[in-house]
């Protein structure tokens, strides 16, 4: 079996794949001072809800835009899953993709994990939106190449700032709302942050899919995706692993060079 790890800014996504199969798929808060002893008590103990345990795994994938949590990750991998880990974005890595812009090496892992997967997926011209710490746009050719997009700052980033910046507004949680006018402070609050951002991504949207000037699907992906399924015409498609199933196709292209 397959252990792929997904370290973003805020969270980072441990999943367990048997083939094409997804096993299971934990959370933890990244954090660059977990250490590897800490990372194996926790894995450890997921993985035996699910009745999978560590002696199974075969493989791992990383894929990082964190590189501070980095040794941590690869020390696990290392000393606790018997595995040299593939890194996303090393030299050799193979990933079935070219990134079509100005400054390859500036694209982070992540997204370049969900080109490979939205075109597996989906095929086609695409726009991958991930909601995520910050919320990308992301560009795919019909050939499955990256070729650029857009960062926004995401939805709990906008809340953070709003409520750090004016004295008198409280935190709220991010929610749909049935109304767009609200009539208390929250319901305004909660109004503006959903409802507009629903609009940032029509807007956007609409503004690449004119730019690249073909037809294109969208997918949304992340694990705030859900919160938006069924608000907006213009997402067609909601895949919250996505990015997991990339990992594991690009560490498939990878394992006969490896062997």
């Amino acid at each position: 079996m397959l252990l792929a790890i997904n370290a973003n800014n805020t969270n980072t996504v441990f999943s367990v794949w048997d083939g094409e199969a997804l096993k299971g798929a934990w959370r933890a808060a990244t954090d660059a001072r977990r250490t590897a002893d800490e990372y194996v008590v926790w894995l450890d103990h997921l993985l035996g809800l699910e009745g999978l345990a560590r002696r199974d795994l075969d493989g791992v994938i990383v894929a990082s835009v964190v590189p501070e949590a980095n040794f941590n990750l690869l020390t696990l991998c290392r000393r606790y899953c018997n595995s040299e880990p593939l890194l996303v974005g090393e030299p050799g890595v193979v990933l079935g993709a070219k990134a079509l812009v100005d400054r390859p090496e500036e694209v982070g892992a992540d997204r370049l994990v969900n080109t490979v997967a939205a075109h597996d997926r989906f095929k086609g011209p695409l726009v991958v939106v991930d909601f995520g710490t910050a919320t990308t746009f992301d560009v795919v050719d019909k050939d499955g190449n990256y070729c650029g997009g857009v960062i926004a700052p995401g939805i709990n980033l906008s809340l953070t700032a709003l409520h750090m910046a004016a004295a008198k507004l409280p935190s709220v949680t991010i929610q749909r709302t049935d109304r767009v006018i609200g009539k208390h402070t929250v319901a305004c609050m909660q109004s503006g942050l959903f409802w507009g951002y629903i609009g940032l991504v029509e807007g956007l949207v609409t503004r690449i899919k004119q730019e690249f000037g073909a037809p294109m699907a969208v997918v949304a992906t992340g694990g705030l995706a859900p919160l938006f399924n069924g608000a907006t015409a213009v997402i067609e498609h909601t895949d919250p692993n996505l990015t997991l199933w990339g990992l594991r196709l690009i560490y498939e292209r990878n394992r006969n060079q490896r062997t």
